[in-house]
């Protein structure tokens, strides 16, 4: 038995992502974010899917068209291919859990 809360590390000065399952189609990993976004340049523009849920805390997603995306607990958002976007914020004083399932 595993929890998505369990064995959360005390070290969060970088970013931590933990693949759960994953084979030729579909991966699905847990995010832990705790005031880090994505570097200043560039974007992600991934070839697949991306589904991304937020399980707790909060963070603010942009995309290259200038919407910005808050997402808090529960809130979930499906990323689609070569769809550029960014993390531009994630709470720096509590832990944000994401699940993100890429297909």
């Amino acid at each position: 038995m595993n929890n998505i809360f369990a064995k959360i590390p005390t070290d969060l000065s970088l970013e931590v992502c933990d693949i759960i399952a994953q084979n030729d189609i579909i991966k699905i990993e847990r995010i832990i974010s705790k005031g880090q976004c994505s570097p200043k340049t560039g974007w992600y523009e991934q070839q697949h899917h991306e589904w991304v849920i937020v399980l707790q805390g909060e963070a603010i997603l942009t995309f290259s068209d200038d919407k910005k995306v808050k997402l808090s607990v529960g809130d979930y958002l499906n990323i689609e291919p070569l769809q550029k976007h960014k993390v531009s914020w994630t709470d720096p004083d509590t832990e944000t859990i994401w699940l993100a399932i890429h297909y």
